[in-house]
């Protein structure tokens, strides 16, 4: 499996990985924002964007093992990883499994948590009804809780992109994902275990992962720090793409460069 990947800059990597039912097309504002200080390195995790989808099981571990054969072929030892959302979920997997690939974290609008057992049969519902009826579904019930109100009511252009990117989302790579996210454990443990340093941001308007969340996830970590990020909802790093490349920029300065 070979994730296809978009990358800018040089210098030490950065892997960011996308949010749910995005690809690696959220970044283009970090690509460009962020070259200056790093490589910055963005693949479409696997059924997203240009990555195939493969046969393997629903897994978060299996995506994060995708993630280790990357920087296998880009030649990277290690890497400060980042992920936004379901990409949260599978850089704490890539903690897990491979923590001597890890130089630092960055975790945005994410959770920590297992999902509890309504939230897992709200994913099943939403696997089986895109697959049976195609990414409207999404549109009608996963757009809305993606961005803050500040976006929804001032910000008409990056919402319509954030449709773009969802409606552009392949249906049996949605369902493969939200089972695997519907399967995650607690990473709590992950967190309180990481050696590196980690920044979590969260998007100030965030419902899906608020900021209660974050603070609990920031707190765990020994070497950890909270970026909120003003007038952002879910997706902080596209609604508000300058506040959020400013703060991981000011993370890497102070504990990774």
């Amino acid at each position: 499996m070979r994730l296809h990947t978009r990358s800018a800059g040089e210098g030490t990597p950065v892997v960011l990985l996308h949010a749910f039912p995005m690809s690696s097309a959220m970044w283009l504002a970090q690509r460009e924002g962020l070259a200056a200080e790093c490589k910055v390195i963005t693949p479409d995790l696997r059924g997203f964007g240009g990555s195939p989808l493969g046969d393997d099981e629903p897994s978060l571990d299996v995506m994060a093992d995708d993630v280790a054969r990357l920087l296998d072929e880009e030649g990277v030892e290690r890497a400060v990883v980042g992920g936004q959302s379901m990409g949260g979920y599978v850089a704490m997997a890539l903690c897990r499994r491979h923590p001597d690939r890890v130089l630092g974290v960055v975790l945005a609008d994410t959770k920590a948590t297992a999902d509890p057992e309504a939230a897992r049969a709200n994913r099943e519902r939403i696997a089986s009804a895109v697959l049976d009826r195609g990414t409207s579904v999404l549109v009608e019930e996963v757009l809305p809780g993606l961005v803050g109100p500040t976006t929804k009511q001032r910000r008409a252009m990056v919402l319509g992109r954030i449709r773009g990117l969802v409606q552009a989302a392949p249906p049996a790579a949605v369902a493969w994902a939200q089972r695997a996210m519907a399967a995650r454990p607690d990473s709590f443990d992950t967190l309180r275990g990481l050696k590196v340093p980690a920044l979590v941001i969260v998007g100030e308007e965030d419902e899906l992962s608020p900021v209660s969340d974050a603070e609990a996830m920031a707190e765990a970590v020994p070497d950890g720090r909270l970026a909120v990020i003003e007038k952002a909802g879910h997706l902080s790093a596209i609604e508000q793409p300058e506040a959020f490349n400013r703060a991981v920029t000011a993370f890497l300065r102070e504990r990774i460069l």
